[in-house]
C-alpha cells in the first residue's frame, strides 16, 4: 500500500498543493495539527502505524519534510522506525526519498533531511518568539493579549498597506512565490497566501 501523508497546523488551511498527485496513491492520510507534535502522537501517524504493524504499508510520500514534523528529533525517529521496516518515505517536492532501489540507507539524502529539518525547526522557533515579543511589547503598553477577537475583520487596505506586507506585495508582482517572498521579507507563510489572496481580490496581484 502506498500512502500520501498531508499535513496542515490549522483547520481553515487547505491540503490541495499537498495533494497534487494524490491520484498516484492508494491512500491519503490527513492530519491538522502542529508539526511539533510525535509523529506517531497524531491521529493520521497513528493510523499510518497501523497499516505499518499489518505488513501492508510499503512506502509513505510527503509532500515536504516540514509536513513529516517541526522537530527535527521527531523527523529523524520517524525516518529511522520506517527504515528499520525497509518501507521507503519519499519527500516528493524536494525530490527526495530514505531508501534506494536495493532497499538501503541513502546517505546523502540522509544529510539533507537532516539540514531542512533543522531548518523547518528553527523557523518554528523564530515563529514562537516574534509571538512572545509582541505579547510582551503588548503587556509593556498596558494592553492585555487577548487575540484577535472572533468574528473581527481588518480592513483590507490598511492591511495591505501596512510597510512589511507592502514589501512582501512588490515581490509578489515580481512573480515570486509564496515561500519565497515568505523567507526575503521575513513574514510568516500564511500571512504572506493572504496577502497574495487580498491583492488578487482586489487586482493588485496576480
Amino acid at each position: 500500500m502506498k500512502v500520501l501523508y498531508t499535513r496542515i497546523s490549522s483547520v481553515d488551511q487547505k491540503t490541495d498543493r499537498q495533494r497534487i498527485t494524490e491520484s498516484d496513491f492508494d491512500l491519503v492520510v490527513e492530519d491538522k495539527c502542529s508539526g511539533a507534535i510525535p509523529f506517531f502522537d497524531r491521529e493520521g501517524g497513528k493510523e499510518v502505524l497501523k497499516y505499518t504493524d499489518a505488513g501492508i504499508l510499503t512506502s509513505l510520500s510527503v509532500w515536504e519534510i516540514d509536513r513529516l514534523g517541526r522537530n527535527l528529533s521527531d523527523i529523524l525517529n520517524t525516518i529511522h522506525f520506517f527504515t528499520q521496516r525497509n518501507i521507503t518515505i519519499y519527500f516528493l517536492n524536494q525530490g527526495l526519498k530514505t531508501i534506494d532501489d536495493h532497499g538501503k540507507e541513502i546517505p546523502i539524502s540522509k544529510l539533507i533531511i537532516s539540514i531542512l529539518g533543522i531548518v523547518g525547526e528553527m523557523e518554528r522557533n523564530q515563529i514562537k518568539e516574534r509571538q512572545k515579543e509582541g505579547i510582551r511589547i503588548a503587556k509593556l503598553k498596558g494592553s492585555v493579549y487577548k487575540g484577535r477577537k472572533k468574528g473581527s475583520d481588518e480592513n483590507i487596505l490598511e492591511f495591505l498597506e501596512k510597510p512589511q506586507n507592502k514589501k512582501v506585495f512588490d515581490f509578489l508582482k515580481k512573480d515570486y512565490k509564496c515561500k519565497e517572498a515568505a523567507v526575503l521579507t521575513d513574514v510568516h507563510y500564511n500571512t504572506v497566501t493572504k496577502i497574495r489572496k487580498l491583492g488578487f481580490m482586489n487586482g493588485n496581484v496576480r
